[in-house]
Order: C-alpha cells, then sequence, then structure tokens
C-alpha cells in the first residue's frame, strides 16, 4: 500500500506538473507563435534551443541548471542579490528546470499548429478590419485549440515522468522536491520492491491514460 511518504510525493509531483504545464503555455504558446510566423534569420537557432532537452541527456540540462542557480552562477548571484535565495533544491527551482526540461513538448504541437494553418484565415480577417492581436485571438487560437490541448497534456505528462532533471535541481528532500520518480528510485534503492510496484504501476497506468488522451485530443491536419 502506499505510505504517507508516497502521497506526498504524489500531491508534491501534481502540484509541480499543474503549476508547469500552466507557466508553459504561458511561455509556449506565444513562443510557437513567433517560430511558426516569423522570418528572422535567428530563428533556426531559437528553435533548436526550445529543442535541446529532445536530445540532451536530463541530467546534463540538470547540471548546468544548477551551477547557473548556485551561489558562484550568475542567476544565483542575481536571485541572491535580490533577496530570493538560491533556487537549488526549492520547489521554485523545479519549476524552472521542469518547464525548460519540459517546452518542446509544449512548443513544438501548438507550433505545426499555427504553420498548419496558413495564411488565408488570418489574411480574411484582416479584410474584416481584424488587428493582428484580434485575428491571433479569435481566428488562430481557436483553430489551434486542439494542439494546445495536446500540448498541455504533454507538458503534464512530461513533468509527472521527470527524474533526471528534478534529481540534479531539487536532490530528495521530503515534501519539498521528492516527486514520484525520486520516490520510486529510493524504494528501489532501499530494495523496497512492494513500495515501488504501487508507484510505478500507478505511472504505467497514467502513462497509458495520457496515451489515450492524445488520440482523443489529436490536432486536426486540415486548417486550410
Amino acid at each position: 500500500m502506499l505510505s504517507a511518504d508516497d502521497l506526498l510525493a504524489i500531491r508534491l509531483t501534481l502540484q509541480l506538473a499543474m503549476v508547469t504545464t500552466f507557466f508553459l503555455l504561458l511561455l509556449g504558446i506565444p513562443l510557437a507563435w513567433w517560430l511558426a510566423r516569423s522570418r528572422r534569420r535567428y530563428k533556426g537557432a531559437v528553435a533548436a534551443v526550445v529543442a535541446l532537452p529532445l536530445v540532451l541527456p536530463p541530467t546534463v540540462l540538470g547540471f548546468y541548471l544548477l551551477i547557473l542557480m548556485g551561489p558562484q552562477g550568475w542567476l544565483g548571484q542575481l536571485t541572491q542579490t535580490l533577496g530570493l535565495g538560491l533556487l537549488p533544491f526549492t520547489f521554485p527551482g523545479l519549476v524552472i528546470a521542469s518547464c525548460l526540461y519540459s517546452l518542446p513538448f509544449v512548443v513544438q504541437p501548438i507550433q505545426n499548429a499555427f504553420e498548419s494553418i496558413g495564411d488565408k484565415p488570418l489574411e480574411a480577417a484582416a479584410t474584416l478590419r481584424a488587428s493582428p492581436w484580434d485575428a491571433f485571438v479569435t481566428v488562430a487560437l481557436p483553430l489551434a485549440k486542439p494542439a494546445i490541448v495536446t500540448a498541455a497534456i504533454l507538458g503534464f505528462a512530461h513533468t509527472v515522468g521527470e527524474f533526471g532533471v528534478v534529481l540534479m535541481m531539487g536532490g530528495n528532500i521530503p515534501g519539498v522536491t521528492r516527486v514520484i520518480s525520486v520516490q520510486i528510485y529510493s524504494h528501489v534503492e532501499a530494495m523496497e520492491y512492494a513500495q515501488a510496484h504501487w508507484l510505478a504501476g500507478g505511472l504505467l497506468l497514467f502513462s497509458f491514460v495520457v496515451l489515450l488522451l492524445l488520440q482523443r485530443f489529436r490536432p486536426d491536419k486540415s486548417f486550410c
């Protein structure tokens, strides 16, 4: 059965996933729109940076974030100067690391949807004297809604399943940074396989449900 520590890890994981998904959508939607519409020469470099977590080992990303936000890193020095303290081994630090690690899983589906819309619907809105902002809100966003839902599901699920990044940035502090994946690792390390089975089985079921939801909300390709 699930112990009190297991339930605490589940609650913290869900909290982390919800907060991370919120910020991912807040950042990912405008970023995806810019990547879909921009003609800037450095667009490719920005797209590569966004997609970097897809190929970069999570521990590498976590290591450099740990250095960057540590007492000797420029971001760590900045947060200390602002009176915010250090971010590693804190919940806000986990949120930042999770956002960076899951960013491509949110940006890319939305970017693909925006690119699939094409220019015709936006040009039609412009002929009706809609401003670029109005066209974005009333035309682009509704057409991209399935992709946005898909991106939110992917971002949430990816955050729930994180291990390397959260372990590097957050360590294993009960009630603060110990999420489900780290709790499973702790059970296995202590040879508590029965407890690990409960959590691992729950994640397996969760992953299956996520895949079903992705099939349900798969973006429609026919935007034209």
